[in-house]
């Protein structure tokens, strides 16, 4: 799994990047409160992106509870940068799955926290 996760984590890194670019310069017509919005999607997403490396990495020596992290990681970022950067750019609201997204985020430190704390 933890190519998987390296994989994931550059898209992820990829796709912040791009976001970043599309604020800087695409958004003019937005208001500054929904430019604001992505920037903080951005920024979520950029973490987590090195979040899911570092899962990668790991995951050879972190077992399953790495693997897991790396699933809260990956799910979290869909459910919490997509409804954040989808009521930024068009208005919609998607209830519940930035706050379901976000708890998974907090989830997936927890998580790999564990694993690095478990015996060998």
């Amino acid at each position: 799994m933890h190519r998987v996760w390296i994989g994931l984590g550059a898209v992820a890194g990829l796709t912040a990047v791009a976001m970043a670019a599309l604020a800087a310069h695409g958004l003019e017509s937005l208001e500054p409160a929904r430019i604001q919005m992505v920037r903080n999607a951005v920024q979520m997403q950029g973490w987590h992106a090195l979040a899911l490396l570092a899962c990668g990495v790991w995951a050879p020596r972190g077992g399953r509870l790495a693997d897991c992290a790396g699933t809260a990681f990956a799910v979290g970022l869909l459910l919490f940068c997509g409804a954040v950067y989808a009521l930024a750019l068009s208005g919609v609201h998607m209830a519940l799955m930035a706050p379901v997204g976000g708890t998974l985020l907090m989830l997936g430190w927890a998580l790999l926290g564990l694993s690095a704390l478990r015996p060998p």
